[in-house]
């Protein structure tokens, strides 16, 4: 039976087909990985310059806005002493450039609308009198009257009476009438700042002592922090870190400077403590306490502030574990410490 599922073909042998060669692996070539490192290296030194490159132009956009708002509050300010003095068609144009640079200017729009109105109102022009010879008398009357009033350092009264010799005799003194508008001028502005928190008016009144002849460093440097404030009160609970900025630089020439409500050193007390809250809410603890620890410089925190202090406090300077020394004590045989109960006696020789 066994012969019957014998396998009556003969089996040929398995032949390998040797005419097609067996190819071997091919591996990357190495210049393609450093390649490829190049260019990813490449990649990242390119983000790493564009984020640059953007946070560079967002400061640039901040600054330019910092300062177009500092130009359009100076703008403001003016306006409103222009309306005044009744001098619409000045107060219109400011109002007008405020409102083209920025329309949500706070009271812009408004303060146009009223203008326009006032400057609607006819008013009755007075018929000037014919006289052979100019009078004189008048111009020299408002002269001593201007320096009566300056030495009473009533600046609004000498500014007025100085106005009016103008208005008689453009000619009279004019040396002597330039220096007096100049010193009613440039104190008008220094008591405007100073004593009744008129930042706006006391600049404008400064800028124009400065048409008469240059402003000492005391004027300058109060203008200049007058017009600081005004900035750093424009980034008032909108950007902190700005208000600290400027309040800081306020702070240093005029902390007791004021706008009515409070003076630079109180608004930088109170920037300090929001803006180490917003450093807290952000869990940026030694940030926040920094910050804290400026505003303690200048008061006591309030309730909030006092007690996100602690918090930062106890998060950036944790607690370190004291190591305990254990000196190990010697053991001593109680039998070398005991007292010899017999004396002992000396061997004879």
């Amino acid at each position: 039976m066994s012969e019957q599922f014998e396998n009556t073909q003969p089996q040929k042998p398995v032949e390998v087909d040797d005419t097609q060669p067996i190819k071997p692996i091919k591996k990357s070539p190495r210049w393609r990985s450093i390649l490829i490192s190049i260019l990813g290296f490449l990649l990242l030194v390119g983000l790493g310059a564009f984020s640059g490159y953007s946070s560079g132009i967002n400061q640039r956009v901040q600054a330019e806005e910092a300062i177009t708002s500092q130009q359009l509050s100076e703008q403001y300010s003016f306006a409103l002493v222009d309306i005044e003095f009744g001098r619409y068609d000045n107060a219109k144009q400011r109002l007008e450039y405020i409102i083209s640079k920025n329309s949500g200017f706070p009271g812009a729009q408004q303060k146009l609308t009223e203008v326009l109105v006032l400057s609607s109102i006819p008013t009755s022009t007075p018929v000037p009198t014919l006289t052979s010879t100019p009078d004189f008398s008048g111009a020299e009357s408002a002269f001593q009257r201007a320096q009566q009033l300056i030495q009473a350092q009533d600046w609004p009264g000498a500014l007025g009476a100085l106005d009016t010799i103008r208005k008689l005799d453009p000619t009279y003194n004019t040396a002597q009438v330039d220096g007096m508008y100049y010193f009613a001028l440039r104190n008008y502005g220094y008591d405007l700042i100073t004593k009744e928190g008129n930042l706006e008016g006391g600049i404008y009144h400064l800028t124009l002592a400065e048409r008469f002849g240059p402003l000492d460093n005391t004027a300058v440097g109060l203008r200049e922090g007058a017009r600081m404030y005004i900035t750093g009160a424009s980034f008032w609970e909108l950007d902190w870190q700005q208000a600290v900025n400027y309040f800081s630089q306020v702070g240093v020439g005029w902390p007791s400077l004021w706008d009515g409500t409070m003076s630079a050193s109180q608004r930088l007390h109170f920037a300090y403590m929001r803006l180490g809250d917003e450093f807290f809410l952000r869990n940026e603890y030694c940030a926040a306490y920094e910050q804290y620890a400026n505003a303690l410089t200048i008061g006591n925190l309030d309730s909030i502030s006092d007690g996100n202090a602690e918090e930062s406090f106890i998060q950036c300077y944790p607690p370190t574990a004291t190591l305990e020394i254990i000196i190990p004590t010697a053991t001593i045989d109680p039998a070398l410490l005991a007292t010899p109960t017999e004396t002992p006696i000396a061997p004879t020789p």
